[in-house]
């Protein structure tokens, strides 16, 4: 049997390991990608490390999540991020360049390479024939240091697109139709490969949306062949020599399938507050809509501008609706310019922010309490958009102009009715508007190593002791099925100019789902610490790995949970938290928060890879757990996460 695009791309990375499904495997990097909400704590790994310069093809730091500058402390942020790029030899792109995922596909992303980058949304350069994998900040640090990632060996997923998108659908409907027949666990443990006659179509940009969305379907990973489409893209950013053709075998097999026709597709939406509770517009058409936002690394493309300055042109939005635009990047906002569109968007009442993430990260934008906000962004996790009572719906850039113009959900394909409008043919320009100098590249080796630029909000990293062979704690906290990143510790305009200081960034830890856990987790850190037990999928969204160190500075120990999303999971283990998984689902059920448990020889049970049983000494009951650890990931939890084993280690690698 031939070779799918995943399995080339892993093969031509393997570093150890066999490509069996669930086993570990180890993969070079040549492309990092870190941004300013996690990349602080990346380069203040970098420096525990003692790295001397990047030992990558190309690593780049952007700065795209915390751009409002409402004090010093984003800006600090800032001047320390560019200082250590020039310390530590990565490129630089400064506040306002743009979303990195799209970025980085215009100046740097190339077929056949692997890319890692602290950010879930990193597989949107699979687009391009790329493996690109989302990982926490600490494994992105190991990658720039020129050691390979560790995971496990997903199943690839094969999707055969056949068809053509109708009028009035586009690529978000093909991932929220992925996302209504598979729900936000379906990919878990996958990589998602796009095969099939449907591809002809789908622009390099197109399938950046459905690969940036892969990530909530919980997959590792998602790729795209590297053909014509993706050699027309990098034509278009003057990069075509960087083109070379990777595309599965003819006689390829997959590990399990799946096929969407894309001629039967029609407009769709998430409803609050999951990515995973798709129904189609017309099923929910005629609610009231309050705000539109359009931009975001989920619709990041010229196209996906310009085909809503198209619906919109020549027209004023409703009164009531509060239209936002966010060009995901400064070549996009040219090209936009160039195209008239930029105008038609104004004129039309919009609201022209800066290039960035913005809204969707909760960084301004925030909607009125419980108004209904469609926005083309790929996350609608409670309290997300920095409304805590927040009522946001996901769809694409037609369904969103559609609602801006009449103020209510609309079925697209209704608008030649209602106002009049045909469906717009986009033509986009055949050469983009590249601008080569808004990049900062790394100095040359040459150059005397910089100093870091540290400003009073930047704190070292707290050091964490070895687990305990026994631990006896409270639960502080048991919550729910699917709780997200963003609701372990928020993001948004208010939090995440703590992200570089640990200890004020934990007063905000579980708050959007209990207010007192910080206080309440703190008080135990000194006798033995605490408890978090969840259901499953614990941990989904975000890398953000600030979810695992700031519950860990307060005192958390041990997370017991039905199961687990990948990134936060690996985010524990690094920072010596345990995480245990219950034998039995139902057990989850006997658990109440405030129960104190018990468990004993906890070292020899996780080395000897048996069943660690946790004592419920409230209730004089047992639980069986299990904890799926690689050698590796015990000896770092053991140790207290991966920078104290790293130093234990000998030789160090970054020495």
């Amino acid at each position: 049997m031939g070779q799918n695009v995943a399995h080339k791309l892993i093969a031509a990375h393997l570093a150890g390991g066999e490509m069996t499904p669930g086993a570990e495997i180890a993969l070079r990097i040549d492309q990092t990608l870190t941004q300013d909400a996690t990349g602080t704590l990346v380069m203040l790994e970098l420096e525990a490390l003692g790295l001397d310069r990047a030992r990558t093809e190309v690593s780049v730091q952007y700065v795209d999540h915390n751009l409002l500058q409402t004090d010093s402390r984003n800006a600090e942020d800032h001047e320390f991020l560019r200082s250590a790029c020039q310390r530590f030899g990565l490129w630089y792109s400064k506040p306002g360049n743009g979303v990195s995922h799209p970025t980085h596909m215009q100046r740097f992303g190339r077929p056949g390479a692997t890319l890692a980058g602290s950010d879930s949304h990193t597989p949107a350069a699979g687009s391009l024939g790329m493996l690109a994998i989302g990982l926490g900040g600490i494994e992105v640090a190991m990658a720039i240091a020129g050691e390979p990632i560790h995971l496990r060996m997903p199943q690839i997923w094969g999707i055969r697109l056949t068809g053509v998108l109708p009028a009035w659908v586009s690529a978000k409907d093909v991932i929220l139709e992925m996302l209504r027949r598979h729900g936000v666990k379906g990919g878990v443990n996958r990589i998602i490969e796009y095969h099939g006659p449907g591809l002809a179509a789908l622009s390099a940009m197109d399938r950046h949306v459905i690969a940036n969305m892969g990530a909530e379907l919980g997959a590792t990973s998602t790729v795209f062949p590297a053909d014509e489409q993706v050699r027309a893209f990098l034509r278009s950013e003057q990069r075509e020599d960087d083109f070379r053709e990777i595309v599965a075998d003819p006689d390829a097999g997959y590990d399990v399938t799946d096929e969407i026709d894309l001629s039967m597709l029609e407009p769709l939406i998430a409803l609050p507050s999951s990515p995973g509770n798709v129904v189609t517009v017309r099923e929910v058409a005629g609610r009231d809509v309050e705000q539109v936002v359009i931009g975001s690394s989920a619709n990041p493309g010229l196209r996906d501008f310009a085909v809503a300055a198209a619906i919109v042109a020549g027209r004023q939005t409703h009164p009531r609706v509060s239209f936002d635009v966010n060009p995901t990047s400064r070549q996009i906002l040219q090209d936009l310019t160039k195209m008239g569109s930029t105008f038609a968007l104004i004129a039309a009442g919009a609201r022209l922010h800066q290039s960035g993430c913005m809204g969707c990260i909760g960084m301004g934008q925030a909607p009125a309490n419980g108004r209904n906000s469609l926005r083309t962004v790929p996350r609608n996790f409670p309290g997300r958009s920095g409304t805590r009572e927040d009522s946001v719906y996901l769809c694409s850039p037609e369904t969103a102009a559609a609602a801006a113009l009449t103020g209510l959900i609309t079925d697209p394909r209704e608008l030649p009715d209602l106002l009049g409008i045909a469906y717009p043919k986009v033509e986009l320009p055949e050469r983009s508007s590249v601008n080569t100098a808004m990049l900062e590249p790394p100095p040359p080796e040459t150059t005397r190593r910089a100093d870091l630029v540290k400003g009073g909000n930047i704190a070292s990293l707290p050091d964490f002791p070895p687990l305990p062979d026994r631990i006896q704690a409270p639960v502080a906290l048991k919550v729910g099925h699917d709780v997200s990143t963003d609701e372990i510790l928020p993001a948004g305009a208010r939090v995440l100019p703590y992200r570089s200081n640990i200890p004020k960034l934990a007063e905000f830890a579980f708050t959007q789902i209990d207010e007192s856990y910080p206080g309440r987790a703190l008080a135990t850190r000194d006798s033995g610490g605490h408890i978090v037990v969840a259901g499953t999928n614990y941990g989904q969204g975000s890398s953000r790995e600030h979810a695992a160190i700031a519950p860990r500075y307060l005192g958390l120990r041990l997370v017991l949970a039905v199961s687990f999303a990948r990134i936060h999971w690996q985010n524990l283990a690094n920072f010596g938290v345990l995480a245990l998984e219950f034998s039995d689902p139902a057990d989850y059920q006997r658990i109440a928060q405030d129960d104190i448990l018990d468990v004993d020889d906890l070292r020899q049970a996780i080395a000897s890879d048996t069943a660690i049983t946790i004592h419920n000494m409230t209730r004089d009951e047992d639980y069986l757990t299990r904890h799926g650890l690689s050698d590796r990931q015990v000896a770092m939890v053991l140790a207290g996460g991966m920078i104290p084993w790293l130093r234990r280690r000998t030789p160090t690698p970054t020495a």
